[in-house]
């Protein structure tokens, strides 16, 4: 794969959807609006002390200052560390020790002090950059950050830079790791990834994710690569978000299942709405498994398929469903090799559920230890991604969840395998295994009905999809499940509100 980036200032557009009202539209920032806006934030952040290969934590909600404050931090070539502004203060500066960060960029107010170990001068407030003298600590008679010469990519040294990114996993098995990826990984399978989806200078993005996350993140690189245009939408008010995607002719759109089960219900709401995403050939999916219900009603509603994907934040994009190829997760990105095994180690054969495991140029430089120093990982081994799926006969990618099993009498089961076949009865489900001396494991099947349905009666829509030995023990009814950030199911969360512990 090719390393040459085309020169995107040109033709990239950022749309801000999240102050327009409803159905209103607002100026695009384009062509060498975007490039002066882009050069006057790095020229401000570096005047404050940034420097090339500080470490910068970077928090905020989606907004056009946060992509462009990320993209100047990014042309000043440091080391971002994307953090969700909504972690708690004990979480925020847990990171920050771990990442050993210099910076903190945020959009709080300015009455907000730093981390422990970040002092206050070297806390940014964006999006009002203020032209302040620079830190006392910060390097002398600096020169201000080199023009880049026309056709330049701004970001070209970032994208080679070995510790570009510091992401988190998501914390929904345990907790949350740093992961380090390398500037050339970003690159490599950001630029499959538009090559596999077909991604169109005319594409008009509106994701409706949080960008601090690896899934949201990703879209304003796609942007950036594949210079179209970016929409940004007030993604936690759906109605206003969905309505600015029809006002602005959204062509692409990605969300987390649980955001798809919402937009159905606006659309039922408003009907009128349909007829304004009906330009949207790419409604992509991902953060966490596809329920086969609500793979069903979108395309019976929407009258298109969602596209799944199947990704890890260590790896970035692996397989991806298409416009041309929407079943399943779709095939592996072109150069990104996939395997599934079975438990002695040897290949599964077609259709065979088994481990997954992958080798790609988009793998992550290593794990950051509790110190902050990196346990690398090697580059040229398959990477085991603890999730369980197979692989169908023409290739394509079906993943089931993590690779948990569990052992009740006398079987091994695998809870996400049974919560796929169990969302069959027309509602999510999530399977909790608990500890029972006698039987192993004792299943709980926890039902999401938002119309209170009776646990007998779910009971007995769930066995008809189950084996004897696969029945629930125990069958929970809940109005919908506790949600991560960045939209997936909060096992542990969900574990502590039915008392049966971790």
């Amino acid at each position: 794969m090719t390393d040459t980036i085309a020169p995107p200032v040109a033709a990239a557009r950022l749309v801000d959807g999240t102050a327009a009202p409803r159905g209103g539209t607002a100026r695009p920032l384009d062509g060498p609006a975007l490039g002066r806006r882009l050069a006057a934030t790095a020229h401000a952040l570096h005047g404050l002390g940034i420097r090339a290969g500080d470490r910068v934590l970077v928090q905020g909600d989606n907004s056009i200052d946060y992509v462009v404050t990320l993209l100047a931090l990014m042309r000043l070539d440091t080391s971002l560390v994307p953090l969700d502004h909504r972690l708690s203060a004990a979480d925020a500066a847990a990171a920050a020790r771990q990442a050993r960060a210099r910076w903190l960029v945020t959009a709080a107010d300015r009455t907000t002090t730093g981390f422990a170990g970040i002092p206050d001068h070297r806390v940014v407030h964006y999006p009002h950059l203020a032209p302040v003298p620079p830190a006392a600590d910060a390097p002398q008679h600096t020169p201000a950050p080199e023009p880049v010469a026309p056709g330049a990519d701004p970001l070209a040294a970032w994208f080679r830079r070995p510790d570009a990114l510091v992401l988190w996993s998501s914390g929904t098995t345990g907790r949350p790791k740093g992961i380090v990826k390398p500037g050339h990984a970003v690159l490599d399978n950001s630029l499959r990834t538009i090559q596999a989806m077909g991604y169109r200078a005319d594409d008009v993005l509106a994701p409706l994710l949080p960008f601090s996350h690896q899934y949201g993140l990703s879209v304003i690189l796609l942007w950036w690569l594949a210079r179209c245009t970016l929409l940004v939408t007030p993604y936690q008010r759906l109605d206003a978000a969905v309505g600015q995607a029809a006002a602005h002719g959204a062509t692409a759109v990605d969300a987390a299942p649980s955001t798809y089960h919402s937009l159905l219900g606006v659309v039922r709401r408003r009907p009128e709405v349909r007829a304004g995403l009906a330009g949207v050939r790419i409604w992509g999916v991902g953060g966490a498994p596809l329920p086969a219900p609500l793979a069903e009603a979108f395309r019976t509603t929407m009258g298109r398929p969602l596209l799944d994907g199947y990704g890890l934040t260590e790896l970035g994009n692996v397989a991806l469903a298409t416009p041309d190829s929407p079943h399943g997760c779709g095939r592996p990105l072109p150069g990104v090799r996939l395997r599934v095994l079975r438990p002695d180690g040897t290949v599964a054969a077609p259709g065979e559920l088994g481990g997954i495991e992958v080798r790609s140029p988009g793998l992550m430089a290593g794990y950051l230890h509790e110190d902050g120093s990196l346990r690398p990982v090697d580059p040229d081994a398959w990477y085991p991604t603890a999730d369980l799926g197979r692989v169908d006969a023409d290739g394509t990618v079906r993943v089931v969840g993590r690779n948990q099993a569990v052992h009740r009498l006398g079987f091994t089961l695998y809870p996400e395998s049974l919560e796929r076949r169990a969302e069959s009865c027309g509602r999510p489900v999530k399977v909790l295994a608990v500890a029972d001396q006698r039987r192993g494991s004792a299943l709980h099947f926890v039902v999401a009905d938002p119309e209170g349905g009776a646990p007998l009666t779910w009971r007995r829509r769930l066995a008809e999809h189950l084996a004897e030995y696969e029945q629930p023990n125990v069958v929970h009814v809940v109005d919908h499940f506790p949600l991560t950030a960045n939209g997936k199911p909060d096992t542990r969360a969900l574990r502590a509100q039915l008392g049966l512990g971790s």
